[in-house]
């Protein structure tokens, strides 16, 4: 059975993915759930798309048409099926800005340029370095994406946004005007039974996608007894035509170039590091590796034609595609529905969907932020060490209070440091002396962290006249390396002491050639792959090994 929810992410990342057997076939059943699960989607994407249109200070229907054509180009050609994407907020954040002094105009342009870096990411592969992202940073960024889903819905439980031109940080929403008496506590009243609902539903019946279920039965609900809450129309009409082909109209000089580059590169880094992020996540569930690259170009072509259709742009939304993995979707269909759906009630039915009560939204949005949030984070701290815990915690802090792109490159930065400093004190020699001769096997790496203590290990003055380093449990990284060799050779000759190496890897024997001041023959053991005997002094090797 699909687990319905991310609740034991921190168990489930740590094991190795692998695929299911076999792919899905098109059953009608199949095709029935791919549909109504791409339905759920639909109606949750309407207010959000609304919302961050507002966010990022252009016209509603920009937010939706960048929703359906993200979100349709994405699950056809996307790195994942069953992922979901279209405008989100960590992109809104960043837009207006741009918006602000520039102009909707220069924010489609920026869209275009935005898409064809991230084009250039997938065409070069950019995508596999997300695999350099720990564990940690992706419970973090679990973590601080629920706790960010939570906040915004909080602005639907207000009857004022935070004044204009005033900034609060990721809690500005506590600046505004709340509803009070009545309307409150019907709010949450029927937040709490669309809660209830979408938890109740599948124990009852699997016929139906619980969040479905719960949006369709408050509706009625608030529709039939005439009940005075917020709906999606208060937001604003969804009424429009089809996404109409507009070039963006900016000049085309070198001062335009200059405005949007730095916004089209900041934001092609968001959307593909949150696009990537979920892309693990939903592979996770899914229990399928890959696609990084494919993601990443079908990003690019998305936003490219999103630009040249008046749209705001996007990238991948982890509430949306943990609504559709609970709704039970696992093909590209559930996406391709998700995003037609959204057209339909463009073209055809705003009247109906402008209906739905805010809160059956919010409700579903909340039990998203349940499912998404990684709980056993916080029982795994204590059995961890500290900076995985602190990495967690910052990068969670970081992703609410600035975006994720920081809040993952600051994770990815303090794991690194972790890293080659723990590496740095693993640096040490087995010693063996025989008579004429002194051998050290170093064990551990040798980079630029552990130089030093590589250097402290040995005593030129005090050694025989041969004295050899085995490299057989070690590994030479970088140059720091090479130049920690070099420096040892030149203290052993100037005490007229013979130094030899032992055992290079291939690589090994690749950064002493590029380093152009160690000679290395370059008829290493084809078998073995090592060398043995290298004299610094006179640049050759003994025999083999």
């Amino acid at each position: 059975m699909i687990r319905s929810s991310l609740s034991t992410f921190a168990d489930k990342i740590s094991v190795p993915a692998r695929r299911r057997s076999g792919p899905l076939t098109f059953t009608p059943n199949r095709i029935k759930i791919e549909l109504l699960a791409g339905l759920t989607v639909a109606l949750a994407l309407v207010p959000e798309a609304v919302a961050f249109a507002f966010v990022a200070g252009v016209e509603p229907l920009v937010g939706l048409y960048a929703a359906f054509i993200v979100g349709l180009i994405t699950a056809c050609i996307g790195g994942r099926p069953g992922m979901i994407s279209g405008a989100t907020g960590a992109l809104a954040v960043v837009m207006v800005a741009l918006v602000a002094q520039h102009g909707v105009e220069y924010l489609f342009a920026t869209v275009v340029l935005m898409g064809l870096f991230q084009i250039g990411a997938g065409i070069f592969k950019l995508g596999k370095f997300i695999r350099l992202v720990p564990h940690p940073v992706m419970l973090g960024f679990v973590n601080g994406l629920a706790i960010v889903i939570f906040l915004a819905q909080m602005t639907q439980f207000q009857t004022a946004p935070a004044p204009a031109g005033e900034h609060h940080g990721p809690f500005n929403m506590l600046y505004g005007t709340w509803m009070s008496g009545v309307t409150l506590w019907l709010m949450l009243g029927l937040v709490a039974l669309t809660m209830a609902l979408i938890w109740a539903t599948p124990k009852v019946t699997k016929i139906i996608p619980a969040p479905l279920a719960g949006i369709g039965i408050v509706s009625i609900l608030v529709i039939a007894l005439n009940i005075p809450v917020p709906n999606v129309g208060d937001l604003s009409t969804i009424k429009g035509g089809l996404p109409p082909l507009h070039i963006p109209q900016v000049p085309l000089t070198l001062e335009t170039f200059e405005i949007i580059f730095p916004y089209a590169l900041v934001l092609g880094a968001i959307g593909l590091i949150e696009s990537l992020l979920t892309l693990n996540l939903v592979g996770e569930i899914k229990e399928e590796r890959g696609g990084a690259s494919q993601e990443c170009l079908a990003q690019g072509v998305a936003n490219t034609v999103t630009g040249f259709f008046g749209g705001m742009g996007g990238c991948a939304m982890i509430g949306q595609s943990m609504i559709n993995m609970k709704s039970g979707a696992r093909t590209r269909l559930s996406g391709i529905a998700a995003a037609l759906f959204l057209l339909v009630f463009i073209l055809f039915g705003s009247s109906v969907i402008e209906q739905i009560p805010l809160a059956a939204l919010v409700g579903v949005m909340f039990m998203v932020v349940i499912g998404t949030f990684a709980w056993q984070s916080l029982t795994i701290m204590r059995r961890i060490p500290v900076m995985d815990a602190l990495v967690i915690v910052t990068v969670t802090l970081v992703t609410v209070w600035h975006d994720l792109a920081v809040a993952v490159v600051v994770g990815v930065i303090i794991s690194a440091l972790t890293y080659a400093w723990n590496n740095a004190r693993r640096i040490d020699a087995d010693i063996e002396e025989s008579e004429g001769q002194k051998v050290y096997k170093i064990v551990g790496p040798l980079f630029f962290g552990s130089v030093e203590g590589f250097s402290e290990l040995f005593e030129p003055t005090e050694d025989p006249k041969l004295v050899i380093v085995d490299f057989d449990k070690s590994r030479v990284v970088d140059q720091s390396a090479l130049q920690a060799i070099e420096n040892l050779a030149g203290k052993y000759e100037s005490v007229g002491k013979t130094l030899r190496l032992r055992h290079l890897t291939r690589d090994c024997h690749a950064l002493l050639n590029k380093a152009g001041q160690l000679m290395i023959d370059s008829d290493d053991d084809p078998e073995y792959q090592v060398a043995t005997n290298y004299d610094v002094k006179t640049g050759a090797f003994g025999g083999g090994h």
